[in-house]
């Protein structure tokens, strides 16, 4: 894509970042008494038109999460727009991707736990390949084995990697070897598509990509550590391709004792910021506390491309993340405030950045 496709692209975009909600306007909204006065501060923002609409189906909570979720993918599909070159929505469709991987584990856990598919349906979003029809056809499936079956015949990728663990699940039953399978086949497929010639926008894109399978493989040691998993294959557990931690290094961490040991093992890494989590969450192993850390720093690392060339792709992705984190933000708020979550719980939880 040549630099005038980027600038007037890019121009659009920064408009679009300039309506993003500031700090100042977050917390004003944790502030809010009840969902209505929410709803009321929200009309003032970029989300007034999809409130509105929403709210001739819906009132509270379930008026946000459709504004919100409506907003989202709208928000999506015209940065795709932007884009005119089939080399360039290649690397915007990776980043978007992610939610189709997100939304077939939001499936699968609720199947696990015999969730009620208006209740899976609420925490859907449907920003990647798979429209919300698609995504409700798939929560009103009985069962996993059936989710599973129903993407192999709409031949959707994923169903490979699901389909070849499928058994192994059945035995043990233990989600986590589904969700690896699909992450490792989405790490893998979206670096093939990233590698190869020396395109800028490719390489601030694979670069994300890579530091994503850095912190997949961190949260996948924690829970072996954890769990005292017996591993006799540590491959079998780890995605290749990571940015700073190479594959001996997370075999070592792998074999810890402890998650202190694990830890202390990244002290000399860009992730050192664990070991200033709260010692007591550490000593308790608490993984869930780390595992937000790691998010955190994820959506700080993708929001920081704004920093990068502004004729680049790096601007379409660090509004991404930034308008992700947005929404993110604002479904905590809301949710804090219907359970009457403390203010200071609820900042606790949000990421700014």
């Amino acid at each position: 894509m040549d630099e005038m496709d980027y600038s007037h692209a890019n121009a659009r975009i920064r408009a679009m970042k300039s309506r993003l909600l500031d700090q100042q306007l977050l917390d004003e909204l944790t502030n809010k008494p009840d969902i209505d006065a929410l709803i009321v501060a929200l009309e003032e923002t970029a989300y007034r038109t999809e409130l509105q609409k929403a709210g001739i189906e819906y009132t509270g909570i379930l008026q946000v999460e459709t504004a919100l979720r409506r907003d989202l993918v709208n928000t999506f599909q015209k940065i795709l727009r932007f884009f005119r070159e089939e080399e360039e929505k290649i690397s915007i469709r990776i980043i978007l991707n992610r939610w189709d991987l997100q939304n077939i584990k939001t499936i699968l856990r609720g199947k696990k736990i015999n969730a009620h598919h208006d209740e899976i349906q609420e925490n859907l979003v449907p920003a990647g390949e798979l429209d919300y029809a698609a995504l409700i056809e798939l929560s009103e499936q009985p069962d996993i084995r059936a989710v599973i079956d129903l993407l192999a015949t709409w031949r959707i990728e994923y169903a490979r990697p699901l389909t070849r663990k499928l058994q192994e699940y059945l035995e043990i039953r233990d989600l986590s070897i589904l969700e690896f399978a699909m992450d490792r086949f989405y790490f893998e497929n979206a670096r093939f598509a990233l590698t190869g010639g020396d395109n800028y926008s490719q390489s601030i894109v694979l670069e994300l990509l890579k530091t994503e399978i850095d912190v997949a493989n961190i949260r996948m040691v924690l829970r072996v550590v954890r769990d005292r998993i017996h591993v006799e294959e540590p491959g079998d557990y780890l995605i290749e391709g990571g940015k700073y931690l190479p594959h001996d290094q997370l075999v070592q961490m792998m074999a810890a004792r402890s998650i202190e040991e694990v830890v202390k093992e990244l002290i000399q890494t860009p992730y050192a910021f664990l070991a200033e989590v709260n010692r007591e969450d550490i000593v308790l192993e608490r993984i869930s506390v780390l595992e937000r850390e790691l998010e955190r720093f994820m959506i700080k690392k993708g929001c920081s491309s704004f920093l990068k060339d502004p004729l680049s792709i790096a601007i379409p992705v660090g509004y991404i993340w930034a308008k992700q984190n947005e929404i993110t933000n604002i479904r905590i708020i809301a949710r804090s405030i219907m359970g009457q979550v403390p203010e200071t719980e609820m900042q606790r939880v949000m990421t700014h950045v």
